[in-house]
C-alpha cells in the first residue's frame, strides 16, 4: 500500500469524535477534543502521543483536577464560527501573496537602486 505524503499512517488516520460533556471531566476528554478538532486548532484526526495528556502531572504527583479540565475544555474550545467554517489555524488566503508581493518589491528596489548609482 502506497501513502500520499498528506495521508497520515493508520492509526492516526482514523477521525476522532468528539467526548461527550461530564460534571467530572478527564484529560483524556480533554485531548479528546483536541483530537477531534473541536478546538480548531489542528485538524479532526487521532494523535498518536508517546505520552498521554496529563501523564507528566500524574508523574509529578500532583494531577490536574476535574475543574481544572473543566476549565482548560472551555477555553480551548473555539469559537462555532471558526470551527463551522473549517478556519483551522487561522490562515488567511492573502499572507502567501502579500509576502511574495513584499520580496520581489524589495528585489527590484535593491535592483533599481543598485542600477542608478552606476
Amino acid at each position: 500500500m502506497t501513502l500520499r505524503s498528506e495521508t497520515p499512517p493508520p492509526p492516526a488516520n482514523l477521525p476522532v469524535d468528539p467526548p461527550p460533556d461530564s460534571e467530572a471531566p478527564t484529560s483524556a476528554q480533554l485531548k479528546g477534543d483536541i483530537d477531534s478538532g473541536r478546538t480548531a486548532d489542528k485538524t479532526p484526526h487521532m494523535d498518536v502521543g508517546a505520552a498521554p495528556l496529563g501523564t507528566c502531572e500524574e508523574a509529578g504527583g500532583a494531577p490536574p483536577t476535574s475543574q481544572e479540565v473543566r476549565l482548560a475544555r472551555q477555553n480551548e474550545r473555539a469559537p462555532s464560527e471558526k470551527t463551522k467554517s473549517g478556519y483551522v489555524h487561522q490562515r488567511q488566503p492573502w499572507v502567501v501573496p502579500a509576502f511574495v508581493g513584499f520580496i520581489v518589491f524589495a528585489a527590484l528596489a535593491l535592483g533599481g537602486g543598485l542600477w542608478l548609482t552606476h
